[in-house]
């Protein structure tokens, strides 16, 4: 299983960018995958998540209205599109799946199995 996170960068705030996370060695469509991040001294937190199916989706309060998670089952692969971006968006973002087989889309950190290396997001003021 790999999960290959990209497209961070540095980002003057207001601005936008979309992560990508490609997914190899499992059957991707049939998965749960999110998206979490982790800023300098703290926890990693959730962000936002997306059903098998697309159909349902979560999103952390604090980017609701902003970010907005997808997929392409076609190319094994999630996406996190930022925009109007904060400062307190910094943080190293990475994507996880979750192969528990209860369908329901979910927001903690342990209910994810497998994790990417990360992508680093700076959003300057």
């Amino acid at each position: 299983v790999q999960l290959q996170a990209c497209g961070g960068g540095l980002m003057q705030a207001g601005g936008s960018l979309r992560l990508s996370c490609a997914a190899s060695g499992f059957t991707f469509s049939i998965y749960n995958m999110g998206w979490f991040r982790q800023a300098p001294g703290k926890e990693r937190e959730f962000v936002a998540a997306i059903g098998r199916s697309g159909g349902t989706t979560l999103s952390a309060d604090s980017v609701k209205g902003r970010f907005t998670i997808s997929r392409e089952d076609a190319k094994n692969t999630v996406y996190l599109q930022m925009n109007s971006l904060k400062p307190e968006d910094t943080a190293v973002y990475y994507c996880a799946a979750d192969f528990r087989p209860s369908g329901l889309v979910k927001v903690g950190n342990s209910d994810y199995d497998y994790w990417g290396q990360g992508t680093q997001v700076t959003v300057s003021s």
